[in-house]
């Protein structure tokens, strides 16, 4: 158990939705289910409330989360690690971090 790439029991990857809390992420994983009589495949997904004691991770990042002991009535999920980083989603619409407005000269 020396090696760096050790998964961590139980242990899921998803994306952050919103980071708006302190300490708390919002992490959707998303997965298809075949549907039992029709037979297509139907997008379903499972929002995780998730403890980020650092406040490291961001909106859009990849990331792998592990369960844990229940931190409050809705979170039992913990932070592991950032895999990747992803595009903040108001930063991608706007196209600059920051207020425009105050650029301006």
């Amino acid at each position: 158990m020396t090696e760096s790439n050790d998964r961590v029991s139980g242990a899921k990857t998803g994306v952050v939705e919103s980071d708006k809390r302190d300490k708390t992420r919002k992490v959707v994983i998303q997965r298809l289910a075949r549907h039992p009589k029709y037979a297509k495949y139907i997008r379903k997904r499972t929002v995780l409330h998730v403890h980020d004691e650092a406040n490291e991770s961001r909106t859009g990042d990849r990331v792998e989360v592990a369960p844990c002991r229940p931190i409050s009535k809705t979170k039992s999920w913990k932070l592991v690690r950032v895999i990747e980083r992803g595009v903040d989603l108001q930063v991608a619409q706007t196209g600059v971090p920051g207020d425009e407005e105050s650029q301006e000269g």
